[in-house]
C-alpha cells in the first residue's frame, strides 16, 4: 500500500504545481498536503504540531528569464540511500543573476529534468545541502523553471524547495553538484525546516 500512497503522493504534488493558484495558495496547499498526507517527507511524529513550512517573503527580483547555454556530458551523484550512484546528462546551463546553474537530464526510466542549487544561505537561512527548484520526476512542472523559446529559460526562485532529507534522516536526495554551488544568496523560497 505504501506504493500507492507514494502514487498518490506525487499525483498530488503534480496537480498542485499545474494549479492555477498564486505563491500565496500555492505554499498554503503544499503545507496542508505536508500536514496529512502519509507520504509527507515530515517525521509522523511532528505532524500533529505542524503549522507550515517557513519561507522567505516573496520576492519579484527572485524571477528572471536567463540565457541557456548549450553543454553535455554526464555527472553521477551518489545519493547516499537505496538509489545508490544515479546518473546525470547536462541539458544547458542557464546565465542566472545568482551564477550559472546547470540543468540536468536524469539518466533513468522515464528521465526528468533536474536543477539543485546550493546557494550563499546554506547552512544558515536554508538547508545545508542546497534546494532543489525542479525535480520533474517528482512531479514539480512549471513553477520553479519554465522552458522560454529562443534558448531561453524562466526561474522563479520563490519556488525553490527543500529535499525530503532536509525534514527527516529517513530520506537519501542527490545534493547540487559543484558546478551547481554558488556564493550569492538566494533569499527566496523555503527556509531551512529545522531552526
Amino acid at each position: 500500500m505504501q506504493d500507492l500512497e507514494l502514487l498518490d503522493w506525487r499525483e498530488q504534488v503534480a496537480r498542485l504545481y499545474l494549479s492555477d493558484r498564486d505563491l500565496t495558495g500555492f505554499r498554503a496547499a503544499r503545507d496542508a498536503l505536508f500536514a496529512r498526507h502519509p507520504q509527507s517527507p515530515l517525521p509522523p511524529s511532528d505532524r500533529a504540531d505542524f503549522t507550515g513550512l517557513r519561507y522567505f517573503a516573496p520576492d519579484p527580483a527572485a524571477v528572471v528569464e536567463a540565457p541557456l547555454r548549450p553543454a553535455e556530458g554526464t555527472e553521477t551523484i551518489d545519493t547516499g540511500g537505496p538509489d545508490g550512484v544515479v546518473r546525470y546528462r547536462r541539458v544547458g546551463i542557464a546565465e542566472s543573476p545568482w551564477g550559472p546553474l546547470t540543468l540536468w537530464w536524469i539518466e533513468a526510466y522515464g528521465g526528468g529534468l533536474f536543477l539543485p542549487v546550493r546557494d550563499g544561505t546554506c547552512g544558515r537561512e536554508t538547508y545545508g545541502g542546497g534546494r532543489y527548484l525542479t525535480d520533474t520526476v517528482k512531479g514539480t512542472f512549471g513553477r520553479g523553471l519554465t522552458v522560454l523559446p529562443g534558448g531561453r529559460v524562466r526561474l522563479d526562485l520563490n519556488y525553490l524547495y527543500n529535499p525530503s532529507c532536509a525534514y527527516d534522516a529517513r530520506w537519501a536526495c542527490p545534493l547540487a553538484p559543484q558546478e551547481n554551488r554558488v556564493t550569492a544568496p538566494i533569499r527566496a523560497g523555503e527556509l531551512s525546516y529545522h531552526d
